[in-house]
């Protein structure tokens, strides 16, 4: 098979997976005109990502290509609270608002921390050849707006049901798991960014802070954060739409199957693979899971 024909078929898939989550997910749920309002944001996620892709594609820039998906959180979540307090005539509960607080938070801090990292950098490496290819291109930007509805569609099913936040454990442990995560990833990202700011440690890979309990402290953090989000809004949620809980497993395996780990993994062994601390560091050092989960692959 050709790659073309093969890229836009992945796109087909993507489509595919994020209709059956929005359709299924957002059964008893609000709907806009008879559309649930679950389709009506997964729809926007794909329309904003392909509208960047077009500028995007004829300068043949990746830059907003990550800042891309923070408007699109951003969007996505006003668009279904204005549509819920719309419909329902009540206001949004002290949940619903935690939730657009926990998101927006996270989007835009991960989003202008990338954005600042690309201008400063001019480039981001894992685009170099697929950006000079439309079919390639143009799979990375829908890829993008799948990550976006998927992670957040069990918030966005919890805004449109809007249930007011009790006595309910499993939220608190959630909004504890989300807390915890961020500082992990926040930390972690500002730890290497740091590192690599110093000349002397160019060509050199980052083995302390929170990188000398796990190879990938960043992903380990928005792993657990998705994981806390989706116990927040669980308590919300009923027949079909507990479909939309697999967002921390979709991360977990994009992350670590798809477009993360493994590359970035692939990437370290043939720079520093040759050497003796780079050997010793990943046999002492899990990939993902602080003290636990370390790699088979030394």
């Amino acid at each position: 098979m050709k790659e073309p024909l093969k890229n836009y078929l992945s796109v087909v898939v993507i489509l595919v997976f994020a209709s059956c989550i929005a359709i299924v997910g957002g059964q008893g749920g609000k709907t806009f005109k008879s559309v649930p309002l679950l389709v009506i944001c997964m729809g926007g996620s794909f329309l904003m990502h392909w509208l960047m892709f077009i500028p995007s594609f004829i300068a043949k820039s990746e830059k907003f290509y990550d800042i891309t998906g923070t408007l699109a959180y951003l969007s996505l979540l006003t668009i279904v609270s204005a549509l819920t307090v719309s419909l329902s005539g009540i206001p949004l509960s002290d949940r619903s608002f935690l939730i657009i607080v926990l998101v927006s938070i996270w989007s835009l801090r991960l989003g202008f921390f990338l954005l600042y990292r690309i201008i400063q950098a001019g480039e981001d490496r894992r685009f170099r050849k697929i950006k000079v290819s439309f079919s390639k291109f143009f799979l990375s930007w829908s890829l993008s707006g799948l990550w976006v509805f998927i992670t957040s569609a069990n918030a966005l099913a919890a805004i449109i049901n809007n249930v007011p936040l009790k006595n309910d454990t499993v939220s608190y442990f959630g909004i504890l798991l989300w807390a915890f995560g961020f500082l992990c990833e926040s930390i972690a990202d500002e730890q290497k960014r740091r590192f690599r700011n110093k000349p002397e440690n160019v060509n050199e890979f980052i083995s302390h802070g929170l990188w000398r309990y796990s190879r990938h402290p960043n992903y380990f953090g928005e792993i657990v954060l998705w994981t806390g989000i989706a116990l927040i809004a669980m308590p919300t949620l009923s027949g079909w739409q507990y479909s939309t809980l697999i967002s921390p497993l979709f991360v977990f395996l994009l992350l670590t199957r798809i477009s993360g780990i493994n590359l970035l993994e692939d990437r370290s062994d043939k720079i520093w693979g040759h050497r003796e601390e780079y050997k010793l560091y990943k046999q002492t050092t899990p990939v993902l899971v602080p003290f636990v989960n370390r790699s088979a692959k030394n």
